[in-house]
């Protein structure tokens, strides 16, 4: 059945839609932090449908109140009150650390980064945008313009302006060789020369706290605080992309922002992913003086669904009742660990890094530090063969195994994953 599936894909999809492994494989079902396929191998799931999955796969209280809200109602659209999506945005308004917040819902992490910077540039009246390097921001017209992965920005064209800054890899790039303290003085004094060099007013920041397809790598602790000081200045707002690392996936904060919260909360929050634990939810938060901004009438026609609503709703509670950051916090900690004793002893692992349940294991050649991407290949299919399902990516042509399971894993099943990593480490590099 898969193989026929797979011509029957490529027959009808764009040829860009990319697939994983040699033999791309159909999930059927899943429960807890487990997936099966269509010819019933079941396999351990440390990606969760790029980071989505973030409490369980069919976590009974999510599908509980997606069926009870189905068979109320489905559908009404932003026209008219709807008490789910009124709930959630309670609760992701107080949850954001904004004050006076104000939550816009989208369908897609792509779909609320592009309000983010609608609301940027109309409240400042300009069209230019500060980013990070090796960021990812989306797959729109104006996501993929302010993207620093070359990999994922089809076109040079956009209607932004984007001005790319240091900061977003530690490990590489001009100031790697500093100390934490020395790097960020380095990166700071960068963006004040890019802004020196600007005619007009730049309208935002946009920063993810760690990049996600750009191979889960941050900077230092701080660094976006002292960002902040700068933009201040300018009066340059500061929109964080928390589309992979909110909901306390890095473990130590509920947001990612929170680890350069000296200067106090983003500006504007985008989050997407693993609020709906699959389903299609997505949003914006901004102060009201922000959000309130745009002259004209908006209304949003699948945004807010009451059913992704309840979902969420749903998902947000057992995430915080059964404390799943603190579990990303605990059980994140002793596989990082793990991780990084098995890297040690295998010359090809460059890097073992991350946060909480959002970890990334770099490959290179440790003779000339040039990334393998074949290796990082190999591995994703030997992990796969053994059961276990991982990503990819980095700036180097993906040569980093991106490994972010559901946030309830349990350590049997972290140090099991580990195992089949150090195979595969082992026999595909």
């Amino acid at each position: 059945m898969t193989p026929d599936l797979n011509a029957r894909h490529h027959a009808v999809l764009p040829d860009w839609l990319a697939l994983y492994y040699d033999r791309p494989i159909e999930l059927t079902h899943g429960e807890g932090r487990h997936v099966w396929d269509a010819d019933g191998n079941k396999y351990l799931d440390f990606f969760g449908g790029i980071l989505t999955t973030m409490t369980a796969h069919a976590l009974p209280e999510v599908t509980k109140a997606v069926s009870e809200q189905a068979g109320r109602i489905i559908h009404s659209s932003t026209l008219y009150l709807n008490r789910p999506m009124v709930e959630l945005a309670e609760r992701v308004a107080q949850l954001s650390g904004i004050p006076d917040a104000r939550v816009f819902f989208t369908t897609s992490g792509t779909e609320a980064n592009d309000a983010a910077l609608l609301l940027a540039t109309a409240y400042r009246r300009s069209n230019q945008i500060l980013a990070m390097r090796n960021s990812y921001h989306g797959r729109s017209f104006s996501a993929v313009g302010i993207t620093g992965n070359r990999g994922w920005s089809p076109t040079s064209l956009s209607p932004l302006q984007t001005l790319y800054v240091h900061g977003g890899v530690r490990g590489r790039g001009p100031y790697a060789h500093l100390s934490d303290a020395a790097f960020i003085d380095a990166c700071v004094d960068d963006l004040r020369d890019v802004l020196g060099q600007t005619r007009g007013g730049v309208a935002a920041l946009i920063a993810e706290p760690v990049q996600g397809v750009g191979g889960f790598t941050s900077p230092p602790d701080g660094l976006y605080s002292a960002f902040r000081d700068v933009l201040q200045e300018h009066g340059i707002l500061w929109i964080s992309d928390e589309v992979q690392t909110g909901w306390g996936r890095t473990g130590g904060h509920f947001w990612g922002w929170q680890a350069h919260a000296q200067s106090g909360p983003p500006d504007l929050l985008t989050f997407a992913k693993g609020i709906g634990n699959g389903m299609s939810i997505g949003g914006v938060v901004a102060r009201a003086e922000v959000m309130n901004c745009l002259e004209a009438n908006s209304i949003s026609t699948f945004g807010g669904s009451p059913v992704t609503m309840a979902a969420g709703l749903a998902n947000l509670s057992y995430l915080l009742e059964h404390d799943l950051q603190g579990n990303a916090r605990r059980v994140g900690g002793l596989l990082i660990e793990r991780l990084r004793a098995i890297g040690v002893t295998i010359p090809h692992v460059r890097e073992v890094r991350g946060k909480g349940l959002m970890l990334g294991i770099e490959l290179a050649d440790p003779d000339t530090d040039e990334a393998i991407p074949r290796a990082a290949a190999a591995v994703l299919e030997t992990c796969r063969e053994h059961g276990l399902l991982i990503g990819k990516g980095g700036a180097h042509n993906t040569s980093v195994l991106r490994i972010a399971p559901p946030l309830s894993l349990t350590v049997a099943e972290a140090e099991e994953g580990a195992a089949v990593l150090e195979t595969a480490l082992r026999t595909a590099v």
